[in-house]
């Protein structure tokens, strides 16, 4: 800044210039970033790394089915006299009955299963392991009454987390929930980041139970399915077509039945076939 004193013998109009030219270079100052301020905003989302796998995968499928074990479960579904976290359970029982005949016809392949329960929490019942049917009923059994708020996102970023432990390439979550998320991170934007870091190797399901399925299209967004459920028949029936109609029979179709199948196949098309013998008999 010029002193004043600076200014005393020039002529009024030159001092004036030179005080207007001062003036505007300290606030150029004033406003030009200083190099010793950190950026606070943070990085963008889209720069997080691909998820790893902390141990190494091979044939099978995983599935992480969440459970809404919130207040509002409590309630009666449409058309029954039962709580809704009843009929879920029960439906969920029934699912899972069907894993049984899968692996008897493949026991070669693996079948990992989880189940995780959430309300303002989540709560890991059974992490992601190979199928138990006596280990997973019992722990549906022990679930305790429904309350609290609902956190989707928080479960679906848990049962991520134990996906990538489980050892095979096929990924999927499950979620059964009657209502809106209402604590922890948004769903949305947790099925965003999963589809992104994971290119596409966790699949997402959601089953709406007496709720609005749109309230979840974010879903079919990430290249995942949503499907309503208005009662307990159709709960059965939506749960039945995505784990047994879709996860389970989708490795079927994909070949990855059992590790000498593909190799049979391929032993069987590089064999020409024999040459058919003339008939000489006269």
């Amino acid at each position: 800044m010029i002193r004043p004193a600076v200014l005393t013998g020039l002529p009024r109009a030159a001092a004036s210039l030179l005080f207007v030219s001062a003036l505007a270079a300290a606030l150029a100052c004033e406003r030009a970033p200083r190099s010793d301020v950190v950026d606070s905003v943070p990085a963008r989302i889209d720069s997080a790394p691909k998820y790893r796998s902390e141990v190494d995968e091979g044939l099978g499928a995983s599935v992480a089915i969440l459970v809404d074990n919130s207040g509002s479960m409590r309630e009666k579904a449409q058309g029954d006299q039962r709580p809704k976290y009843l009929i879920a359970r029960e439906a969920l029982e029934a699912m899972l009955a069907s894993t049984d005949s899968f692996v008897a016809r493949q026991p070669g392949f693996p079948i990992n299963v989880g189940i995780y329960r959430f309300s303002s929490t989540v709560t890991p019942v059974v992490r992601v392991t190979r199928y138990d049917r006596a280990a997973l009923e019992a722990a549906l059994d022990s679930m305790p009454s429904p309350k609290g708020g609902t956190a989707i996102g928080d479960a679906m970023d848990a049962a991520r987390a134990d996906l990538y432990r489980s050892g095979t390439f096929r990924k999927y979550i499950l979620v059964i929930t009657d209502g809106e998320n209402t604590a922890g991170t948004s769903p949305q934007r947790v099925a965003e980041e999963i589809n992104r870091r994971s290119e596409g190797a966790v699949r997402m399901y959601f089953v709406a139970f007496d709720v609005d399925a749109e309230r979840f299209a974010f879903v079919r967004d990430v290249h995942g399915e949503v499907v309503g459920a208005r009662n307990g028949d159709a709960l059965r029936a939506r749960l039945d077509e995505i784990y047994r109609g879709k996860i389970l029979s989708e490795a079927v179709d994909a070949g990855e039945t059992r590790p000498g199948a593909a190799d049979s196949a391929a032993r069987d098309s590089a064999t020409p076939p024999p040459t058919p013998k003339r008939d000489t008999r006269r």
